[in-house]
C-alpha cells in the first residue's frame, strides 16, 4: 500500500508542471513575438500533451508488472524457505 502512494502522486506533480510549463512558454511566446502561429503551437501542445498520455499509460503497466514480479519473487522465496526447512 505504501508502494503505491508516490505512484499516486505521479498525475499531480505533473499537471503541475505542465501548467507552469505551459504558462511559461505561453508568456515567452506572446511577449517575444513567436515567428510560429498559435494555433501552431497549441496543435504541438495537444499533440505532446497525447504523447505523454500514453507514455504514462505505458509506465504504469510496466510499473505493475514489475510489481507483480517482486511480489511473485517473494512468495517464491517463501516457498523455497520452507522447503529447505
Amino acid at each position: 500500500s505504501t508502494a503505491n502512494a508516490p505512484e499516486d502522486d505521479a498525475p499531480n506533480r505533473y499537471s503541475r508542471t505542465e501548467r507552469t510549463a505551459y504558462g511559461r512558454y505561453s508568456r515567452d511566446a506572446n511577449s517575444s513575438g513567436s515567428s510560429l502561429p498559435s494555433n501552431t503551437l497549441e496543435k504541438r501542445i495537444e499533440e505532446l500533451e497525447r504523447e505523454l498520455a500514453k507514455e504514462r499509460q505505458e509506465n504504469a503497466r510496466l510499473m505493475k508488472m514489475a510489481q507483480d514480479k517482486e511480489e511473485l519473487i517473494g512468495k517464491l522465496k517463501e516457498e523455497i524457505d520452507l522447503l529447505n526447512r
